[in-house]
């Protein structure tokens, strides 16, 4: 059986913890930063987890992952 090819985009953006749970990014931390408060921007830098409904469709796109 060939090898799978893993979807570079969605390797790049995505990281799966050794649990198997998926880390994203958050939003809205780029730029325009001077209206939002100390708390908001720090909640912002910390990953977040995928919610379910979309993690199944990741781990599709990184078989190796």
């Amino acid at each position: 059986m060939a090898k799978l090819k893993t979807r570079r985009c969605v390797a790049k953006r995505f990281k799966i913890t050794k649990t198997g749970k998926i880390l994203r990014r958050k939003a809205y931390r780029k730029h325009l930063l001077g209206g939002k408060t100390p708390k908001r921007k720090t909640s912002l830098s910390r990953p977040a987890l995928v919610s379910s409904g979309d993690a199944e469709a990741i781990r599709r796109m990184l078989p190796y992952g």
